[in-house]
């Protein structure tokens, strides 16, 4: 008896592995029965469903943190905006804590310069704008009544109304987005109190921690995290190097312009350019259209004319002569990848979403071309392989 039972117990494993290589050779024979692009179809699909599954978790996760992802993205691209400054402090032997304060208080008081200097001059000009500008649309409806459209007074309130709408409506989206930081000043002020320690840690210990993060990945996976991580952010500081060239550019010549035109709030609209210039393309077109809108109504069409010719003129420099001088080939990003990414954020998370959609979107294009040549075996990405080709260039030193 007792031989007959381990005779069985020997067949039980055989008779699996034979079950198992029957199943297998079974499924081997479906599949090879399948055309060859339905199988690699589905091969995609059911990838392209997980990927989704986990970006969707992913969304939702974050829409939920909300309160504290929104302050960690808001300093982290200030502490990209300052990294350049903040760098050079300590390779000339400055402390860092010293780097600190000059980098931090500096960001401070130039930003509180400006916003100064443009609720000075709104205080000192609000009374005549408003004036003029009840005077220019006095003017306008009479010349919609008596004009060859020959409007009526309740024709031209009815588009009013409408138009007043609509601007509502599509403010009200952008500013309830999923991602607004709060619609109270307690959470304005709990998020800013947030970003400034999150972007005083960075100063101070950046390297440590993104050591510690690290250190979350398996092991063998350590090194190509780091190396992935490390590319992305140097894609970010490129970014935003960048965009401040382009937002300081553009805040000078566009206000330097309306003020030698006489358009009333040059400095404000120059404090709104600058802001605006962060948000790719659509910041741009905005604060624009609100120069080009304030000189058409203190300063008649030909003013307005000018200044819409000053802002082509100063962005056409600044996108084709100076930023390729400065720069370089150091950044090239394409321009239907920067629409489409600010309009998706937007979309998805309001003003938020537009102001960190394209260095997100650039920082998960290098990361992830770099991981895929480092799984392949390959040399990291090269500039032919990025939409965002915003890799800095390699300095050699000279032989």
């Amino acid at each position: 008896m007792s031989g007959t039972d381990e005779s069985d117990r020997s067949d039980k494993p055989r008779g699996r592995l034979l079950d198992a290589i029957r199943t297998k050779t079974v499924r081997t024979e479906i599949d090879e029965s399948l055309p060859h692009g339905l199988r690699v179809t589905t091969a995609y699909a059911w990838r392209f469903v997980v990927i989704a599954i986990a970006a969707g978790i992913l969304i939702w996760l974050v829409i939920q943190l909300k309160l504290l992802v929104v302050p960690l993205l808001v300093a982290l691209l200030i502490t990209a905006l300052l990294w350049p400054a903040f760098s050079w402090l300590l390779n000339h032997r400055v402390p860092r804590w010293l780097a600190i304060v000059i980098s931090v208080v500096g960001a401070l008081a130039i930003v509180g310069g400006l916003l100064w200097l443009a609720v000075w001059q709104i205080t000192q000009e609000w009374s005549s704008v408003q004036t003029k500008t009840t005077e220019s649309i006095a003017a306008l409806r009479q010349f919609l009544i008596d004009g060859p459209l020959h409007l009526t007074t309740t024709q031209i309130d009815d588009v009013l109304a409408q138009a007043w709408d609509f601007l509502q409506q599509q403010v009200g989206a952008l500013w309830s987005g999923a991602l607004v930081i709060g619609s109270t000043v307690g959470h304005v002020l709990t998020g800013a109190v947030l970003a400034l320690f999150i972007l005083l840690c960075t100063l101070a210990d950046g390297g440590g921690i993104w050591r510690w993060v690290v250190r979350l990945f398996p092991r063998r996976a350590r090194a190509d995290a780091d190396g992935a991580g490390r590319a992305g952010w140097a894609t970010v500081v490129t970014y935003a190097r960048t965009q401040l060239l382009v937002a300081t550019i553009d805040a000078i010549g566009i206000g330097v312009g309306a003020a030698l035109l006489g358009v009333p709030l040059a400095i404000p609209v120059g404090v709104l350019v600058f802001l605006g210039a962060f948000i790719p393309f659509v910041g741009a077109v905005v604060t624009g259209a609100l120069a080009v809108f304030l000189a058409l109504v203190y300063n008649g069409p030909w003013i307005a004319l000018w200044m819409l010719v000053v802002i082509l003129g100063v962005q056409q420099l600044e996108g084709h002569v100076l930023q390729p001088l400065l720069m370089g080939s150091a950044v090239k990003v394409h321009p239907l990848a920067v629409v489409l990414v600010v309009a998706g954020g937007a979309m998805i998370a309001g003003i938020p979403g537009a102001l960190f959609a394209v260095p997100l979107a650039a920082f998960v294009n290098v990361v992830a071309a770099y991981l895929s040549e480092r799984h392949g075996g390959g040399a990291p990405p090269t500039e032919r392989d990025l939409i965002w080709s915003t890799v800095p260039r390699s300095r050699r030193n000279p032989a």
